[in-house]
């Protein structure tokens, strides 16, 4: 049991290691520095499975930490919708 919580955690790590990837792609490309929506899909993904990770270790600061860090990624989300859905005047 020990081997999946490890994979698990290395798989969630890879998850919210590749948004950096992926911001940073995006960024060269448009040659500035961007956000892409990517990025918060991949955070939420990321951070999820690293909650559970957290969870299974029993560890407060982690948990605590992966809880601030959904609630920032979520909002961003609905902001990003809300703009992106406006009806025109």
């Amino acid at each position: 049991m020990i081997k999946f919580w490890i994979i698990v955690g290395f798989v969630g790590q890879f998850l919210f290691g590749m948004r950096f990837f992926v911001q940073w792609l995006t960024s060269e490309r448009r040659k500035q520095s961007v956000v892409p929506i990517a990025f918060w899909y991949l955070s939420i993904a990321g951070s999820i499975i690293l909650l559970a990770y957290a969870i299974s270790r029993k560890d407060p600061v982690f948990i605590v930490g992966q809880i601030g860090g959904l609630m920032i990624y979520f909002r961003n989300l609905v902001l990003i919708h809300r703009h992106t859905h406006v009806a025109p005047a």
